[in-house]
């Protein structure tokens, strides 16, 4: 029978190195989402009353209108 070696566990510095890292890189997330500045623009789309560029009003999309009516 084979002597089952002991299971590697990382050092205490080891551990503490990534406890530490985990948390500055939390806290480097949570101050990235709440600043103004720092995220892309969102595409705020067309404005109201203004038709997108995308759309078509085609018979397959007015039929299903007239079903909501």
């Amino acid at each position: 029978m084979k002597k089952q070696s002991k299971r590697q566990t990382p050092s205490g510095q080891a551990r503490r190195e990534f406890l530490r890292n985990s948390a500055i890189a939390g806290a480097g997330a949570t101050i990235a989402t709440a600043l103004p500045g720092a995220a892309a623009a969102d595409d705020p789309g067309p404005e109201k009353g203004q038709p997108d560029e995308n759309y078509r009003l085609t018979r397959h999309i007015s039929d299903y209108y007239k079903t909501l009516a």
